[in-house]
This record gives structure tokens, sequence and C-alpha cells, in this order.
């Protein structure tokens, strides 16, 4: 085997578990009134048939002042337990272990979304929105132990093998820990014994009323963000002290917290194996638990290394399932190659999840939609059928890789001489390469499909009409707007000064085809990579750049992603300046006079060129229909829109066949 130390099992009380890969608890936000209905149930299922040797599923609030997100799992409500039972008798069927995370955030509460007064050790502030916090009253203390007891009992009697109690970004177990958090003068505060006497009597209690065949995780997380959390020897010693009871069977250990939420799902702006050396030291201190180490392991040689070195004993690989749900089974067969790699955006996980939708992903849309779409499995067509996709861009590339494995013929032309089209322009700004590897991905998958790739091969009204196959799929794409117009100065058709040159488009810039000298102005609508991905590659080329966005922040749509923060303290470090909340009133071929938003002040400034990020125009030029041919229009050609609606489409598409 290429990864023996990954695929080898490992027992957890009375579970072995057939490899250490797991699944990692995250929130999904699929409950269906509160419910894990059918949507959840596929969605893990999926996962155990592709071979996760362990599944932690989104975790449950055990009181009414923990609940956090709209799509959480009733609690304190025995009505869950059925449809959790269909759940865990699934998973457990075709080999996955599956136990359940509970949690209460405390301090870190959503008023929104709990109406109830956040409950912490000593009435801090919350960090995920503005309120503050209730001092817990002993009676309070002993309600919640009692509560997450329950928890456990009801997870047990719906079939999970396992609770993992949460104490992770500085959540209400974490905050007893922390003596910031935790300033009570009571048996509850004060030495290390008194602040852990409320996780450690959980876990007690947790084991004596579920039995010593259930397992019992504990999730941690580490952060140097601010020098008052816990870290380094003071939460190994923490671990350590519940390590000795002997009942904590496995400690999984994330990155970041509510302090840097940034680093919680760290996107490709950081390194990967994030947790490795720490959870290499806690491995070492710890006398019963084995240690799981997440946050961006993101691939089975992640997973290899890390297991390999010692590191940890399992690893969670999250986001690497959600991309591709067969990762395990694939790497168990010796095709680590055909994994289809997490790209680390979080556009369509974290990104969704920020905005209380139920999540999915860019690179693999039936991810939340495998109760509708099967999965990432594909029925064979009624009938084979010649198909002819136009275009290689996200869109064209997955339509033509779900036809070919449905049974389909497919031709696939391509204009330029790569794939990729715009995604492989993202490709080439910094740091994300990954999106290279998946136009690599594609390649290696056609090489085994009946897929013929045409590239250099621009196709006309007239030769679409001749194709022989009986359906087509226009997936052309969308061009910059050649007039650069600004959404918010709409009485101008086009930008003011665009004929005396200079101006030019992040795909331009991009394809190396811009001249835009050393003073660059970026004007940026969208908030998020296709422009200010652009400005960060003009930086490190040294120019000096100017972002002027009529947001009130850089990075408006990045937010959802968590990556806005990080990326404009990169750009700041570069130099980079901002102008946020003001539009451009006029190019004037060696400078650029902006108006502010807010006060109708207008500045005029140099430039030797000017970098418009507006929105495209579909470039679609073909008729409505091909007489004969059954005819679909996927991606930018129908609306231009960022990259996850491409690949959507064309999964669509090709399952429509």
């Amino acid at each position: 085997m290429d990864h023996p130390h990954l695929l080898s099992p490992l027992t957890l009380r009375s579970q072995t578990l057939r490899n250490r890969i797991v699944f990692g608890a995250h929130t999904a936000n699929m409950s269906e009134d509160g419910l894990p209905g059918r949507q959840y149930r596929a969605y893990l299922l999926e996962r155990a048939i592709g071979g996760a040797g362990m599944i932690v599923t989104e975790p449950v609030p055990v009181h009414p002042s923990g609940v956090l997100t709209r799509g959480n799992f009733r609690c304190q409500d025995d009505g869950i337990i059925p449809g959790f039972r269909k759940i865990t008798d699934d998973v457990r069927t075709v080999g996955a272990t599956i136990v359940q995370q509970l949690y209460h955030v405390g301090a870190h509460g959503d008023s929104d979304l709990s109406f109830h007064p956040h409950w912490s050790p000593s009435g801090g502030p919350s960090y995920h929105d503005s309120d503050g916090s209730h001092r817990l009253t002993e009676a309070e203390i002993e309600t919640l132990i009692a509560a997450h007891i329950a928890a456990a009992v009801r997870a047990r009697k719906a079939g999970f093998q396992g609770v993992e109690v949460w104490a992770a970004y500085h959540s209400l177990l974490d905050q007893f820990w922390t003596p910031w958090s935790n300033r009570r003068d009571d048996r509850w505060g004060g030495s290390l014994e008194n602040r852990t006497r409320f996780s450690r009597t959980i876990i007690e209690g947790i084991r004596l009323a579920c039995g010593e065949d259930f397992i019992i995780g504990l999730a941690i997380s580490t952060s140097d963000a601010q020098p008052v959390l816990l870290q380094g020897e003071a939460l190994i010693e923490t671990v350590a002290l519940h390590d000795a009871s002997g009942h904590v069977d496995y400690v999984t250990c994330g990155h970041g917290g509510y302090m840097d939420f940034e680093r919680l799902m760290p996107t490709f702006l950081f390194a990967e194996k994030l947790t490795a050396p720490f959870t290499a030291e806690l491995r070492v201190a710890l006398k019963h638990a084995r240690v799981t180490s997440e946050a961006h392991v993101r691939t089975p040689e992640n997973g290899e290394a890390i297991i390999a070195a010692r590191q940890a004993d399992l690893v969670s690989i999250v986001r690497g399932q959600i991309a591709d749900p067969h990762l395990a089974a694939k790497t168990v067969a010796g095709r680590a190659e055909d994994v289809r790699g997490c790209i680390s955006c979080n556009q369509m996980c974290w990104g969704r999840r920020s905005r209380d939708y139920w999540i999915s992903c860019l690179v693999n849309p039936s991810a939340g939609r495998e109760w509708e779409w099967g999965g990432d499995r594909f029925a064979p067509a009624a009938r084979s059928r010649k198909i002819l996709v136009v275009g290689a861009g996200p869109a064209g590339l997955e339509a033509a890789r779900v036809a070919a494995e449905r049974g389909h013929q497919v031709d696939l032309h391509e204009a330029q001489p790569r794939i990729g089209g715009q995604f492989r322009l993202a490709g080439v700004q910094p740091r994300r390469g990954q999106i290279i590897d998946l136009l690599d991905w594609y390649e290696r998958q056609f090489a085994g499909l009946p897929v013929t790739l045409h590239l250099n091969s621009f196709l006309d009204a007239e030769a679409i009409a001749a194709h022989p196959g009986d359906a087509v799929v226009l997936a052309t794409g969308s061009l910059p707007d050649p007039d650069a117009p600004q959404r918010w100065l709409p009485a101008e058709l086009s930008l003011p000064g665009l004929e005396l040159g200079q101006v030019w488009s992040p795909e331009d810039v991009m394809r190396r085809e811009a001249r835009a000298g050393e003073a660059v102005v970026l004007y940026d609508e969208g908030g998020h990579w296709r422009g200010l991905g652009t400005a960060w590659a003009l930086a490190e080329q040294g120019k000096r750049v100017t972002i002027v966005t009529p947001d009130p922040y850089i990075g408006r749509d990045l937010t959802r992603t968590s990556a806005d923060g990080p990326l404009r303290a990169r750009l700041a470090r570069l130099g980079v300046r901002f102008l946020t909340e003001h539009r451009i009133l006029r190019w004037h071929g060696n400078g650029v006079t902006v108006q502010s938003l807010l006060t109708g002040e207008e500045e005029t400034m140099s430039a030797s060129g000017l970098v418009v990020s507006g929105t495209n125009l579909a470039f679609d030029p073909f008729p409505e229909a091909f007489p004969g041919k059954e005819t679909h229009r996927i991606g930018d050609c129908a609306a231009p829109r960022l990259a996850p609606y491409a690949f959507h489409e064309g999964r669509k598409a090709g399952l429509a066949l």
C-alpha cells in the first residue's frame, strides 16, 4: 500500500476503525425543522460508503443557551432519536464507526438564534456577536452537566457508538479551563483541578451513564491569536488531567477559534497540516487517549505523513471528503491520484454555512444533494449518445466528465491551448495552485473516460450544427465588458476616458497581456478573488497598487470564506493602498479621478494603468437552438457568475443527458 499508516486499523473501546481517516464534526446545517432527515442522512452515508473509518456528526447543542445555528438539531428532545437511528444504522452497515459531537458555545452565543442569555463561567463578552453573557450559578452549572450527560444517553439510544465532547475554539468547557475567562473563586475556578472540574464531571458522568464500551472523545483547539488563550504546555497539562481518568478515548485538535476565526477553517492562505506540530507533543504526553490531527489536513498524502511521523494517531479530513466523499476508498484501492482535491476556497462549505444555508462544495456540487443526485456515483444512461461540449472551463469540464461517466461519447472542444478558461487564470494568482491541480485531475480523468479533448479548436455555429451528436452543451463562458462600466456610476454606459487606453481587465493582467506600468489603480466591484487576487499578483511583481472599491472594506464577498482579513493583511504588507467607498469619475490616461460615495469629494491620483474588475458579459454567439439537437447552456454563457455555479450546472447537465 502507498499509505500503510493511514490505512491501518485502530481500536477505540469496542470498535475497530477500518482506517485512520475521520470525517470530523462540522456544521452542515441540513436539519429539517431541527430533525435529521434524508438530506443529512444521504450526506453522511456517502462518506461512509466512501470508506471513512469514523464519522463524527454535526454538533448537537446540549441546552437552549448553547444554540448557535439555525440548522442545529433540537436540543433536549428525544424526537431526534428516530432520525439519527436511521443514519447510524446506515453508516454502521457499510462499515464506518459513528459518534456524535455535543457542544455548548458558552459566552460566544448568537441571540438571534438562541433567544436565550449566553451562559459562561464569569459573564464575559461574546466574540460571535456583540452581547455579554450571564455568569453561571452553581445550580446552572449542575444543569449543564446533566444536559451533557442526557445528550450522550440520547446519542447512545440513537445508535451512536460514542460522543465527542466539545472544548474547542474557546467554547464553554474551554472557557472554564482558561483563567482569563474563568475568574471564579468557588470550586469551579482558580486551580487547574477546579477549572477542569466541570468537564471532568461531564466525562465521568457520560462514562457511568453510557457504559465501558462507549467511545468518548474530547475536541480541543490550539491558537496563539491572543496570549490570554490556553495554549502550549498549559493546554497539554489540561488535557493530560482528563486523560489520566482513562475515560477519554481520543482527543481531536483543531486550530483557531472565535478570536481568530480565519484559522478555524483555513483557506489556501494558510499552510497545510496546521496542528501537526502540536498534536505530536500532545501525543507524547497522553497515556490512554489517541490523538487526531485536524485543520487543513487536505489529502491522503497529508494524512500518511502525519501518522507516519507519529504526530497523531488519526487525521480528520473534512473538506477533503466533502470535495471527494470517496477519498478513503480510492486511497485503499491504490488510486489516490484519482481523489478530487479540495482547493481550500471555503466558498460553498464555510461560505454557505456563514450565511446560514446548508453547505455544499465548489468542486463537488453533489455535496448536500446526495439524496437528490445519488451522491458522487453516476448511474449509467439508458442509452449511450454522442455529445458535443463547447468550452472547457469549469462548466464544460464537469458536464463532459459526468456525461462520460454515465456512458456517453463526448467530444470536448476548447478554443484555448489549455483547459480551464478563466478558472486557470485564477489558478496562477498567488497561492492558488490547487486550482491547477484540479484541472490536472480533470485531464487524468478524461484519459480513462470516453472523452475526446480538442484544444485550439474554436467552433462556429456551422461546425456545431454539423457535428454528428444529438446533444450540444454550450459552456463558452464570459468576457470582460469592453466598455468597463461601473455599477455605481450607472448613468455612464462606459468608463469616461476609456478611449485614452491603458485600461485593462483582470484577465488581461493574469494572461500577461497588460502593460500597466509601475503605478496601477485596480477598481474592484466584486469583492472577491478575481480582482483582489489580481491586485495581489501585481503587488508581488513590485507594482505600486491602489485598490478603489465602492464597498465599505476590501474583500466584502470574501468575508463569507473568512479569507478577507488575512488577504488584507498580506496586501497591506506589500504596500497596497486601500480606498473604500469610492467610485471612478474619469480615467485620464495617466491618472484617475475618484469620488467619495460618502461626501462627494473628488481626488485625482496619478497612475500608469487602470485595471477594472467589474461584471463580465456572457459569451454566447450561437443560435437559440440547433435543429435536431438537444441544447444546454451552462455556466457563464448563461449568466456570468462565480465558479461554484458553473460546476453545479455542469454536473446537472451531465446528469440530464
